[in-house]
């Protein structure tokens, strides 16, 4: 059964007798946030335990146990789908794990409907329910403000580890799950089938009727792609929750957003265990201090947060609501840079937020570069209070103050990855350079006179420009890159194989099923291209500014100074250290200058371009 409402329908996905599987799904993007990039839609997860279909004369009717219930977004056909199997006078349970503006404006409803609602939290997941219940979201000037809100229900807390037994023989143990992103998270195993409802953890944005994935490899990339924008700043408490799932006897994964993962969890544990690992392998680290009240600076962080990772650096993310000062202090004194972040609230910074600044001012190295960003609805004064403070304390900044109204769009998000990109290249600089000065910078120096390697920089390739335009409207993306490792691959059909550096900025627009143009460019007549796309561009600049451009079949940039372009679509990423490399397949093509010889790039060592 399905009930659809424009692009958004939830359906019933029987799981085990009295278990069902309320998803929510959208094969469009919902949301612009860094996570949804690879706009392939996605879905919400929620599980329903269903009231006993008869009451029992000593205990009444059994009540229904929600888990993981989805935001506003799915609202209307969600609720018709939960009132089709929960009557309205039913007790109705819910278990609460990520606490926002959107997921209370559902709970509001489920309020409205069921008398005898009773919500189940984590400590900090209660405190953000009292904190946010009464508020509402801004709305611009002139919209009503809505219905009068409904007293928050019952609250039950969960103080690490609580447990439900129900008459139909199922047992629930619900487990805290901490994290900076979600402090309020908790996962709920029910022991009797090994089903673990993660939550965010082993999550993907992509739409699927499908109750568990094929096989792993159909999943793998997604499931990667969403621990690299949300997990990876917090790779070390990721990890203490994975080491917690050690104790528990899965059988099957069934994560908030995406299939379950019924033959291969085993393997994404490890993965996740593997992905972490190059994130505590770094020697620089970025201290991420920020707190958000509707989710919007939060995803400002997110998408800061990705672009430094790329580069390598560590990111510790830290939510100031709910940090202890001693972690708080531990992170901004080993931290190589600080970003702190803020919400502006009633014309004014949070209080945590307000005390994580006078941590800083007193604690902080000065010589250590600093960023600050926020999101505001009608002024940014909390953004203007930490400039000023931090400036005023002897800091440098890293990059001008990021000032966002409301939320992100696609076109802010790609600028905010390539300022955190950045802000990482910037501190491996200066850390080389610091390192040749003391005589230490060791493997890199050794490496380049290295026979093997120097032997390597003799392996030559085309030189060729990679052209990608992705979306339409004011959310269209571009990018370019300078590319010399280049390989056909394959005969039938027409394959190619590009490297791409993690740190790019055209990587996030190289996926699986997104397109690009291979202009390959002409020895004698490089100069122009590679002066255009080697040069350093400010984040979120046109790469294409000046250029007269003409369109593939496929609706790329083409060069056309080049001797030849071809059309080509992404199928398969592998991860090779620090480049990805990319296989695609060509659709169409030209030879546009037959005289013309393939400009080639000499190395002198295979350790540098």
């Amino acid at each position: 059964m399905a009930t659809a409402t424009a692009e958004r329908q939830v359906i019933q996905l029987p799981v085990e007798p009295g278990l069902v599987c309320l998803r929510g799904m959208s094969p469009k993007r919902l949301r612009f946030e860094v996570e949804y990039g690879l706009e392939r839609g996605t879905t919400a997860n929620s599980f329903l335990f269903l009231p006993s279909a008869e009451e029992d004369e000593q205990i009444g009717r059994t009540a229904a146990l929600l888990i993981h219930p989805p935001g506003a977004s799915f609202a209307e056909p969600y609720l018709e789908q939960l009132s089709a199997l929960v009557p309205s006078s039913t007790e109705l349970q819910v278990v609460v794990s990520h606490v926002n503006p959107n997921r209370i404006a559902l709970l509001h409803e489920l309020a409205r409907r069921w008398g005898k609602l009773r919500l189940i939290a984590s400590n900090p997941g209660a405190k953000l329910l009292q904190d946010l219940w009464a508020q509402r979201k801004p709305t611009a000037a002139g919209e009503p403000e809505g219905p009068a809100l409904p007293k928050l229900p019952p609250l039950t807390v969960v103080r690490g580890e609580d447990s439900i037994e129900r008459p139909d023989g199922y047992s629930i143990s619900l487990l805290a799950a901490p994290t900076p992103r979600w402090p309020g998270a908790l996962m709920a195993f029910e022991e009797t089938t090994g089903l673990l409802m993660s939550g965010k953890f082993f999550s993907a944005h992509l739409c699927s009727q499908d109750w568990a994935e094929a096989n792993r490899s159909s999943t793998e990339e997604d499931r990667r792609y969403f621990y690299d924008c949300l997990m990876a700043p917090m790779a070390r408490q990721v990890e203490a929750v994975l080491n917690r799932l050690d104790e528990l006897s899965i059988r099957c994964i069934a994560p908030g957003h995406g299939p379950a993962i019924a033959e291969s969890w085993r393997s994404l544990l490890v993965d996740y265990r593997r992905w972490g690992e190059s994130q505590e392998r770094s020697s620089l680290s970025v201290a991420l201090l920020f707190a958000s009240a509707y989710g919007n600076t939060a995803a400002i962080a997110d998408a800061l947060a990705q672009g430094v990772s790329r580069t390598g650096v560590r990111v510790e993310s830290v939510n100031c609501e709910f940090t202890p000062t001693e972690k708080l202090l531990e992170t901004i004194r080993s931290a190589d840079a600080l970003l702190i972040g803020s919400p502006t609230l009633g014309g004014h910074a949070p209080t945590p937020i307000v005390s994580a600044l006078g941590t800083v001012l007193a604690e902080g190295d000065r010589s250590k570069p600093v960023g600050v960003f926020g999101s505001f609805g009608w002024s940014g004064e909390a953004i203007d209070l930490l400039e000023s403070k931090l400036r005023d304390g002897g800091f440098s900044f890293a990059f001008e103050p990021i000032r966002v109204k409301f939320s992100p769009d696609a076109t802010t998000i790609k600028t905010l990855e390539e300022t955190g990109t950045g802000l990482g290249r910037s501190l491996i600089t200066a850390q080389r350079k610091a390192q040749r000065r003391s005589g230490t910078s060791g493997g890199l120096s050794e490496s380049r006179s290295n026979p093997a390697v120097l032997a390597l920089g003799r392996v030559v390739g085309s030189l060729c420009v990679l052209t990608t335009r992705k979306g339409s409207g004011e959310s269209q993306l571009s990018g370019a890159m300078v590319a010399s490792w280049v390989s056909q691959a394959s005969f039938s059909p027409p394959g190619l194989t590009v490297a791409v550096a993690k740190d790019r900025a055209v990587e996030a627009l190289l996926h699986v099923g997104d397109s690009f143009a291979l202009n390959v460019l002409a020895s004698g007549r490089e100069s122009g291209p590679m002066k255009q796309f080697l040069q350093p561009f400010a984040p979120g600049a046109d790469r294409f500014a000046g250029l007269e451009l003409e369109e593939s079949p496929g609706g790329q940039p083409i060069l056309p100074d080049a001797l030849a372009w071809l059309d080509c679509s992404v199928k398969q990423r592998m991860e090779c250290g620090d480049h990805w490399l990319i296989y695609a397949q060509v659709g169409s093509g030209a030879l546009v200058d037959p005289e013309a010889t393939t400009a080639v790039h000499q190395r002198r060592s295979g350790a540098n371009y």
